[in-house]
């Protein structure tokens, strides 16, 4: 028996790695769309620390503001 769509979603979400994210510098200064993407990361202020699923979305929001973040994988 195959698993139902979502239950093959379900499953890949826990397959993927895990980012941790920590803003390093403020985005004061930095054009709007760096300050929003900060935010849509869930970084609000200098020296939070989140962690999200590694995918294409993430990984695109990242280059955008690598000059201001920290990445590495989450358990290492």
């Amino acid at each position: 028996m195959s698993l139902s769509y979502r239950a093959k979603g379900m499953a890949d979400t826990a397959e993927r790695k895990v980012l941790r994210i920590t803003l390093k510098r403020s985005g004061i200064g930095c054009p709007r769309r760096q300050r929003e993407t900060l935010y849509g990361l869930g970084l609000t202020h200098v020296g939070k620390t989140v962690l999200r699923h590694d995918s294409p979305s993430v990984q695109g929001m990242i280059r955008k503001v690598l000059h201001l973040i920290e990445v590495c994988e989450h358990g290492s």
